[in-house]
């Protein structure tokens, strides 16, 4: 049996084995590595040859071991698991998608599932415990030790999505008048039990943050020198109700790896670190995106969530978009008139409604990413909306022309026709930019979530109207 040894290297995992040869190991990229490891983990399961199972995820990363996991039969998970020494077994657990965390639970002896749970980092149990259903979640708690279950209990009692629910209360604190010597003893004491150790914070006998330094600092002083004399006294700091998004622009603008969070007193409670904050990142860009698309997240993995639950989701944008295209339907039949009298006129319809609809589309989508990154925080919304108008101008009569031209071949030198459909994809182009701007800062001013003006539905109003705009504009040239 051949196995597949994944050792870290420099931005690459390497390819280890008696009988690859060296070419393979520079062409196999990372994602196929792992893709590798999971069948041969999977094929060694299925002969019950669980030694080398076992020898294959020794060099392996806990995120890596975590993926395979999620890879896996559902019915492998707690077998593999079970391989893992106890430290190795929390790192992994710590990885893994939700949905799998809470079937390992179900799956797991009583007594593993306390040992792991108790030693999950607070943050990572409090997003675990956010997902299980409450009876669990109480069961656990009960059986925590009491220290990890006052420091679960504090982060549970904020509200979620802000800074106080996500943060960890493991830090290393000093006191100013430590020298660098002590406190470098104070963090080899501590740093086992800590989150981080490279960024330090300083606070006075009533917990209150008055100072911030990393360990960085504390290596190139001298060793009499105190904290009060490194110490940086401006500090960077969220309180425990800053929404995590925000947490995430400040860690990512001042390129920090970790952000004190105090509460309404001053005093520090905990730090929110970057591997949370990359976490948040994904989560906020994924819910953005499903939102863009007219698909309600709902929190859950969609790609592990039962398709009952998935068509529930989707279909109530889908009934809304199916609503107001009515609408469409109503104004064509109304004009059935001028379609009896020049019928060319519907082959045209597909083309502008599905123009206009990418133009604002594409508006929406940038006004909304805009506002959800900040870049347009310094402009106005007229401005911004102006802007988009005079592109969707430009656009307009660049497609204009061409739909023009191909509009006269296609209709054999008919050009009041070609025209009137140019001069409609112009208005229709405009009407969208300023649609695909204007609504999500409507949106937000309302207290929604602009990407809640998503593309769907902004596609299907400027449908509407752009088919309105069509039948008077070539009513009003042709004179019928």
């Amino acid at each position: 049996m051949q196995y597949f040894n994944l050792a870290p290297g420099p931005g690459e995992l390497v390819l280890n084995g008696n009988d690859m040869n060296a070419s393979l190991q520079k062409n196999i990229s990372r994602q196929e590595l792992r893709q590798l490891v999971r069948l041969q983990l999977q094929a060694l399961l299925e002969q019950n040859n669980l030694s080398g199972a076992k020898a294959l995820l020794g060099p392996v990363q806990p995120a890596d071991i975590a993926e395979a996991i999620e890879g896996l039969p559902e019915t492998m998970h707690a077998l593999v698991f079970r391989l893992l020494s106890k430290a190795e077994a929390i790192e992994v657990y710590e990885c893994l998608d939700s949905s799998v965390q809470q079937s390992l639970i179900e799956e797991l002896k009583r007594q593993d599932v306390l040992d792991l749970v108790d030693k999950m980092s607070p943050d990572d149990r409090a997003r675990l415990f956010d997902e299980l259903p409450a009876k669990v979640v109480r069961r656990l708690l009960a059986q925590l030790s009491p220290a990890e279950r006052e420091a679960t209990a504090l982060l549970l009692g904020y509200k979620p999505d802000t800074a106080g629910r996500i943060m960890t209360p493991e830090y290393i604190s000093l006191k100013e008048g430590l020298t660098v010597a002590q406190s470098l003893e104070r963090i080899r004491r501590l740093a086992n039990v800590t989150e981080t150790i490279y960024s330090l914070y300083v606070t006075d006998t009533a917990r209150c943050l008055t100072g911030i330094l990393s360990l960085r600092d504390l290596v190139v002083a001298q060793p009499h020198e105190t904290v009060g004399d490194v110490m940086t006294r401006e500090v960077v700091y969220v309180h425990t109700d800053t929404d995590q998004e925000e947490v995430a622009r400040l860690i990512q603008r001042y390129d920090f790896l970790a952000v004190p969070v105090v509460d309404s007193e001053n005093r520090l409670v905990g730090i929110v670190t970057v591997d949370d904050v990359i976490d948040i990142l994904e989560e906020e860009a994924t819910e953005d995106i499903y939102t863009l698309g007219g698909v309600q997240a709902g929190g859950d993995n969609y790609f592990q969530t039962n398709l009952l639950t998935v068509a529930r989701r989707r279909v109530v944008w889908l009934l809304v978009l199916f609503l107001t295209n009515t609408f469409t339907t109503a104004i064509i039949q109304s004009y059935e008139g001028i379609l009896s009298q020049v019928v060319v006129l519907a082959a045209f319809i597909p083309l502008l409604t599905g123009t206009g609809g990418n133009v604002g589309a594409q508006s929406s989508t940038v006004i909304i990413r805009g506002l959800n990154t900040e870049e347009i925080r310094a402009q106005g919304a007229l401005k911004v909306i102006g802007r988009e108008a005079v592109a969707g101008a430009l656009l307009g009569l660049m497609l204009a022309v061409v739909t023009t031209a191909w509009a006269s071949l296609f209709l054999r030198q008919s050009w009041s026709i070609a025209s009137a459909v140019g001069m409609s994809l112009f208005a229709i182009a405009v009407l969208a930019s300023i649609s695909g701007s204007a609504l999500p800062f409507l949106f937000r001013s309302l207290g929604f979530d602009p990407a809640l003006m998503s593309a769907p539905f902004i596609t299907t109003a400027v449908d509407v109207l752009g088919v309105l705009i069509y039948f008077n504009l070539t009513q009003a040239i042709l004179g019928l």
